[in-house]
């Protein structure tokens, strides 16, 4: 009897050095695919670093992984002939004003079709879904043509207010809504006299938190590269954007190009994106995954 449950311990300790040393492995793999695939992502800003630092015939001779010594030079050049500084501001401002009335109001639009019951509402959901089908290089010609009529050119906020009708961010936060927010929570702040502002904005708000801070970096960074309309727009040159000017700089004829300061832009242009980013990175994954799921 001893020798059976002796075997059987031992047999038992097996199989936990067998789980134990399988576990490990896993995480051995795991592991090595996360650092390979951070150290690939880092590797382009990297290379992106390297560019930025070497003037326009170091990088005509090809590819190196060395930085070279041209940095503030790019810089410099870059300074004096563009006004880089202006285009980045201008984009901030329209990148954010953007990206803060897109995120609320679409949270307002998606509480207001979740919470209430009224008629045609899904009907009314369906059409905001439908417009995601169509894409908006076909409303931006008519847009434009309406902005140039009415001598609407050179504003930001014709770029700014028409954001705020996000189809594809509506969908997201009514998924949101209907995964972590219950109904019984909205009545009893409405039992308690909160009226429906104050609900929305002390109650829904903070629970919509994290996927408030996800589609504020996606529209925060659809609004920052977006060239298409302000580049119809903003044919002031006080008024251009980031994206334009790295339009313009790439564009240039030959005795002007310097590829140098093309990188060099491209270099700055990423430091307000890596910043909301960062901003926000505590609630991207809570945020990706809190809907996925129902409570």
């Amino acid at each position: 009897m001893e020798n059976k449950m002796s075997l059987n311990a031992d047999f038992g300790e097996k199989e936990n050095r067998s789980a134990r040393t399988k576990l490990i492995i896993q995480k051995v793999i795991v592991y090595t695919i996360m650092i390979f695939l951070t150290i690939l992502c880092l590797f382009f800003f990297y290379l992106l670093f390297v560019n930025a630092t070497r003037n326009h015939q170091q990088l005509k001779e090809g590819f190196t992984m060395l930085p070279s010594t041209h940095f503030f030079e790019n810089f410099e050049n870059l300074v004096h002939q563009t006004n880089i500084g202006k285009g980045m501001w201008n984009s901030i401002v329209i990148a954010t004003l953007s990206a803060v009335l897109t995120t609320y109001f679409s949270a307002l639009c998606a509480y207001g079709v979740y919470a209430y019951d009224f008629k045609m509402k899904k009907a009314a959901e369906a059409f905001i879904l439908a417009i995601m089908m169509i894409p908006s290089q076909v409303a931006s010609v008519g847009f434009f043509q309406l902005c140039n009529q009415m001598q609407l050119k050179n504003q930001f906020w014709v770029l700014i207010v028409p954001g705020i009708a996000a189809p594809a961010t509506f969908f997201y936060m009514i998924q949101h809504l209907r995964a972590t927010l219950p109904l019984e929570l909205v009545e009893a702040s409405r039992m308690d006299g909160s009226n429906e502002f104050m609900t929305f904005n002390r109650i829904v708000l903070p629970v919509m938190k994290p996927a408030l801070a996800v589609q504020l970096i996606f529209s925060f960074v659809a609004s920052w590269n977006n060239l298409y309309l302000p580049s119809l727009l903003l044919t002031n040159e006080d008024h251009q954007t980031l994206p334009i000017m790295l339009s313009a700089l790439r564009s240039a004829d030959y005795t002007k190009f310097d590829m140098g300061q093309v990188y060099m832009a491209i270099f700055l242009s990423i430091f307000p994106v890596l910043f909301v980013y960062l901003f926000l990175s505590k609630s991207i994954i809570k945020g990706m995954t809190s809907g996925s799921v129902k409570g």
